[in-house]
């Protein structure tokens, strides 16, 4: 990733991303060779199986920004971009919009729940965006500013009179190291966008910010008296530098910032107490930003000793909120499954409140109400499973009613999903299994197994109509497993691959592939292997370990450590894992390193990345595509062009599950004939 000084390593290395991604001599080279599929090559495949059964899947609605209103009435929800409002014990509903019918997104309430506030991203080239908010009474919003940059996490001062959010003035592109990066191009000198707390109020419009202009904010919480904020902040370039975020307080005045806690690891989702003395927040080894997991501390907000609440919990808490002064109540991935515990302050006693086979996400910050009913708190999330698409609910937690039928019309076209547990030596592990459409057991069935990306992440038992489910559909076994480094398990299971990528967790994915293979009617002939960024470096690892899959999908692989150190902009990520850089000691990395043994490959491998990517540059599947050419392993490499880390054009996104459910099909074909 970026750092604060130049370094020529930086700029020789990411010159490659600059060329493959400008209408140069090198770029359009590589158009020649590498396919790209345009928005109309469905129709060139509209024969093949692959494509018929795509085309039969259902599609479900994406719900996002789920918030409840603080005194537990209200829930307000985004589908599609639009927000709408609704009772929390259902009913008639309330659509708001702005004028030009902008798309929504990031709702948040008032702490009297009468207002809400919402931005409107207005149409360009470089994000810009509107302020609104909106009271609860029926009233038409009000628009309150209009900025060019990039705006996220609005959040009300507690009296309501100002609203604060995060900041990048005149950035160029969407935050996040997910998004397609600027390329590259004339003299690399580093411009640092850095995202700062902004503050508007309400009342006159009048805009500040806040924090200083050398420090990126990536999370933040108000003080109970509106006079400040506890935030996890560091300097220099974001998209590298949030594994190096300490936490903070900041005067909402003056906008210093005093660092209260250096972590061991990494941060997310401050919290402060509603006294106002304490800060809690989630720590462990987290490979990607908003993918959290970890135990749950607390620090003094005057400063001082942190102290871990849960150091033996077996799962692994991803949000928080205070339900009391010594009380927090946290989601988690409990062994697979998403469940709801609470932690006492003062002796650590934790409490498991609800537990299932299915994904009950906090989609906000407010996913939970400040008052109380009885002992339970009044919670909004979204739910949904293999067997039933994503809604909103709301209630006590465990006991959610239903206030949506969004997605009624969706029924899953794919088998049936089951919770697996199997062994690698003294290692228990977990994954998730689905059946192939239509099972019977006189028959044989390929297998596929499917990695998931992090690898601090965790397969889910959730809708799922991009990978596991059309795989499914097709007549497939689809395993997704959860080795060592996922979540789930504990923090101690989520640190079981440090120093270790390729071993101990591709020994526990086999492991699982084994116990399937004894447990269900596999035909070995046809096992397969795909994942995105380390689902595709384990794709490339296995292929080069083994010789037992009949093809390979790796989406935006990791193929070289050493390149990849001096092209990724996320470079801090590594340090945690491995304990130092690639050049300090390189040893560590190169045993886990799959093109130090690409000579062993020979499956079948489709390779697919985004030339914009920034967290596994393109350059790592161009070297493996050319490797394997080399070796003569039957191999195919698409790139698609302004697509990040995450593909953002549903028309990529479908191609890229279209590639990979043909490219199994036709080797699995080929392996049956043999």
């Amino acid at each position: 990733m970026h750092s604060d000084t130049k370094s020529a390593k930086k700029i020789m290395t990411k010159s490659l991303k600059h060329y493959a991604a400008q209408p140069s001599a090198l770029a359009v080279l590589l158009l020649c060779v590498v396919p790209i599929w345009g928005e109309n090559a469905a129709q060139e495949t509209s024969a093949s199986r692959a494509a018929a059964v795509l085309a039969s899947l259902p599609h479900a609605k994406r719900i996002d920004r789920v918030a409840i209103s603080r005194d537990g009435t209200q829930v307000a929800y985004i589908v599609d971009k639009e927000l709408t409002v609704i009772s929390a014990t259902g009913g008639s509903v309330r659509e708001i919009a702005v004028d030009g019918n902008l798309p929504l997104r990031q709702v948040t309430w008032s702490a009297d729940s009468k207002q809400i506030a919402f931005l409107a991203d207005l149409p360009g080239d470089a994000p810009a965006v509107q302020i609104w908010t909106a009271p609860t009474d029926g009233s038409s919003p009000v628009k309150h500013a209009e900025l060019k940059g990039y705006v996220q996490s609005p959040r009300f001062s507690p009296d309501g009179s100002k609203l604060a959010f995060l900041y990048i003035a005149d950035m160029p592109r969407v935050a996040g190291p997910l998004q397609p990066m600027t390329p590259l191009a004339g003299v690399v000198d580093e411009k640092i966008y850095e995202q700062r707390i902004a503050l508007l109020d309400l009342v006159n419009d009048h805009l500040t910010q806040v924090t200083p202009a050398d420090v990126y904010v990536y999370e933040y919480d108000w003080t109970p008296d509106g006079q400040g904020w506890a935030a996890t902040a560091a300097h220099g370039v974001g998209d590298a530098n949030w594994w190096l975020a300490h936490l903070y307080t900041v005067n909402a005045q003056s906008g210093a910032m005093r660092e209260i806690y250096k972590p061991k690891l990494q941060i997310a989702d401050p919290e402060v107490s509603p006294e106002g003395k304490n800060i809690a927040f989630i720590e462990g080894i987290m490979s990607d930003e908003g993918s959290t997991g970890g135990d749950i501390y607390i620090v003094p907000i005057a400063g001082g000793a942190a102290r871990n609440l849960t150091p033996n919990i077996k799962a692994s808490p991803n949000s928080l909120t205070w339900a009391a002064s010594d009380r927090i109540t946290f989601s988690e991935n409990i062994d697979g499954n998403s469940g709801f515990g609470s932690v006492t302050v003062q002796s650590g006693a934790i409490q498991q409140i609800w537990s299932g086979e299915e994904s009950s996400s906090p989609e906000s910050r407010d996913w939970v109400s400040r008052t109380s009913n009885g002992n339970q708190l009044i919670t909004a999330i979204v739910r949904q499973s293999p067997s039933a698409p994503p809604e909103v609910w709301a209630g006590p937690i465990g006991d959610w009613k239903q206030l949506t039928d969004i997605n009624a019309s969706a029924k899953p076209t794919w088998g049936k999903m089951r919770n697996i547990h199997w062994t690698n030596g003294t290692a228990q592990v977990q994954g998730w299994l689905l059946m192939p459409k239509d099972f019977s057991s006189n028959k044989t069935y390929p297998l596929v197994v499917s990695v998931h990306g992090g690898p601090s992440a965790a397969c889910t038992s959730h809708w799922d109509e991009r990978s596991m489910g059309p795989a499914s559909a097709m007549g497939y076994f689809v395993l997704c497993p959860n080795p060592r480094g996922s979540y789930g398990q504990g923090e101690a299971f989520t640190q079981g691959n440090v120093r270790d990528f390729g071993a101990g967790d591709f020994r526990d994915i086999m492991a699982g592939v084994d116990a399937v293979s004894k447990w269900y009617p596999i035909d070995s002939k046809r096992i397969g292997i795909f994942g995105h960024s380390y689902g595709g470096y384990m794709t490339m690892w296995a292929e080069t370990q083994t010789q037992r899959f009949a093809a390979a999908v790796a989406g935006a692989g990791l193929s070289d450590w050493l390149s990849y150190y001096g092209l990724n902009d996320i470079d801090e990520w590594m340090i945690p894992f491995f304990g130092a850089s690639v050049y300090d000691d390189p040893a560590v990395y190169a045993k886990s390193d799959p093109m130090h043994f690409v000579t062993a490959v020979k499956t079948p491998t489709l390779i697919l990345v985004g030339d914009r990517d920034g967290e596994v540059p393109m350059e790592q599947s161009v070297e493996w595509w050319h490797a394997l050419r080399t070796l003569n392993v039957p191999t195919r490499l698409v790139v698609y062009p302004n697509e990040g880390h995450a593909f953002v054009k549903p028309a990529d996104a479908r191609d890229y599950t279209l590639r990979t459910l043909e490219w199994f099909e036709e080797w699995f074909a080929k392996a049956s004939a043999h």
